[in-house]
């Protein structure tokens, strides 16, 4: 099979589980990416992973930089399309139904499931970037005093980018 036919297929699986957003299918990208294809290392995947973060719109463009890694022009677009097509497709289909269903209790029931669901594939996530980063004490520290202090307080999480920032260019991280 063809890598841009791989890249297709599997990302338009992906995008069909992309519940809570294309960041909660990060460990599978990771799993088919790095261990499964071996299309980049675990460095490399965490790099494009924080590219993907640091540009202005939607977090999917992870999918988009993968597929340009692996195969070029034609890999990033078979990526775009795999990732974006099939879940806007589902989600205008299942958009009937849902206002069909309002109100009923199974409405309340498919709403609070999806919600847990989507908060552990984000946590999920952030494990894999994680492990991605470089293994040092001072990352390991600052990574969990950043989690620490998310849950706990209500400090906006720029002033922690701006520590980590700070503490990197210092060279302790």
């Amino acid at each position: 099979m063809s890598v841009i036919v791989e890249i297709t297929v599997r990302f338009a699986m992906l995008s069909l589980l992309a519940f809570g957003g294309a960041s909660t299918v990060l460990p599978e990208l990771h799993r088919l990416a790095v261990e499964s294809h071996h299309w980049m290392s675990d460095a490399t995947f965490a790099h494009l992973v924080a590219i993907s973060q640091a540009t202005p719109g939607p977090n999917s463009i992870i999918f988009t930089l993968v597929g340009w890694h692996v195969a070029g022009l034609a890999g990033a677009l078979a990526a775009t399309l795999a990732m974006c097509a099939p879940s806007s497709l589902l989600i205008f289909i299942f958009m009937r139904f849902w206002d069909k269903i309002r109100g009923t209790r199974w409405h309340g029931i498919i709403q609070t499931g999806i919600a847990p669901l989507a908060i552990g594939l984000v946590l999920a996530s952030g494990c894999i970037i994680t492990r991605g980063a470089d293994g040092s004490w001072g990352t390991r520290a600052l990574t969990a005093a950043t989690v620490l202090t998310v849950l706990n307080s209500r400090l906006n999480p720029l002033w922690l980018i701006g520590v980590g920032a700070l503490l990197g260019l210092a060279g302790l991280v």
